[in-house]
């Protein structure tokens, strides 16, 4: 039995381990042991698979663990076997370890790194009450009760590009990460500033699953609970906040230097950045206490509310009222862009 254990461990071949290596990226259980406190607490379906080699775990490795000492589950694909892909059993286990979060009321993480469904196994994938869409409609089920953080490390192809996409957070790694249905065409910077489909654009799986930690501290266990609490820290303002906002409603001024001046020292994680710039959402802490910030940014496009813009803060909004974070909304806006294209978009559902 210790044989069998250690060799799902060693996930697939030293092959693919190599190559993994060489593209610079970390292997599965590494990402876990930056991601989770020292000792796992349970692992799920570790012989899954165990009877045929190069399958170690099915691809995916499933876990219970605490960061921060705060309990939660992890979901993580494991590129050395079958790029990641997904089998029967790969699916079970993505399931289960959903329905366990879902039954402790604790965070999950997706860290994803995976081609998608094994084309030669499709066909026992789909069928039955157990099948791949499960994950989604599991997704759904989760989706404003616990907090759901996606880590893309790598190609989240076909139909497992909408775990990222039902996250309340999807982290990408430049240069590795990417997201499509049918062409591979959707890479980290085209998601984080097009699409809109990333939140956070990172150069490193390290940068990634530091910052996926600081995420989390802002939230809740889940929807149920007040989310924590930290020492304040001193407002540190570059600028006179008097001075800051000009008499002449004409002229722009800059609102990160408004909100950095409001709100505790180094608190604030802008959530889409790079996307619809006219509007700035993320979170941040006063005196110590977690909220969300939207706000309109007169350095873009002069703080006209487009309709990414309008996308972008109201699903930022039904996230903190989710979680139950204060919302501060810093107004400096002249409305709705008007003309034939706004309109064409959809301007008046926004």
């Amino acid at each position: 039995m210790h044989s069998r254990t250690e060799l799902a461990r060693a996930g697939g071949s030293a092959k693919y381990a190599e190559k993994l290596r060489q593209e610079g990226k970390l292997p599965v259980r590494r990402r876990l042991e930056l991601l989770l406190d020292p000792g796992i607490e349970v692992e799920d379906g570790l012989l899954a698979h165990a009877d045929e080699p190069g399958y170690g775990a099915d691809g995916v490795v499933t876990v219970v663990g605490k960061i921060d000492g705060r309990t939660v589950c992890v979901m993580a694909n494991d590129p050395t076997v079958k790029a990641g892909s997904w089998g029967p059993r790969t699916v079970e286990k993505i399931i289960r370890i959903q329905e366990t979060a879902e039954r402790l009321r604790v965070p999950i993480f997706y860290l994803v790194d995976s081609a998608g469904a094994r084309i030669t196994e499709q066909v026992q994938m789909f069928p039955g009450r157990r099948h791949a869409g499960r994950i989604f409609y599991q997704e759904v089920q989760l989706s404003g009760a616990v907090p759901q953080i996606c880590l893309l490390f790598g190609p989240s192809a076909a139909g497992g590009a909408y775990i990222p996409a039902f996250c309340d957070l999807t982290i990408m790694v430049e240069g590795h990460a990417s997201m499509y249905l049918g062409s591979p065409m959707g890479g980290a910077r085209m998601h984080c500033s097009v699409s809109g489909c990333g939140d956070v654009l990172v150069s490193s799986e390290e940068q990634a699953i530091e910052l996926g930690k600081r995420y989390l501290s802002y939230f809740p266990q889940n929807c149920e609970e007040p989310p924590p609490g930290r020492p304040a820290a001193a407002v540190e303002s570059e600028v006179d906040l008097d001075a800051l906002v000009p008499a002449d409603e004409g002229r722009a001024f800059n609102m990160q230097q408004l909100i950095d001046g409001i709100i505790d020292a180094g608190s604030f994680f802008e959530i889409k950045k790079l996307f619809a710039r006219e509007i700035i959402c993320g979170l941040a802490r006063i005196e110590g206490r977690a909220i969300g910030v939207v706000a309109n940014q007169p350095m873009q496009k002069g703080g006209i509310l487009f309709v990414d813009s309008a996308d972008k803060a109201a699903r930022f909004i039904w996230l903190c009222d989710a979680f139950n974070l204060p919302l501060l909304f810093l107004a400096d806006v002249p409305g709705f862009m008007i003309g034939t294209q706004v309109e064409r978009q959809g301007i008046i559902r926004h």
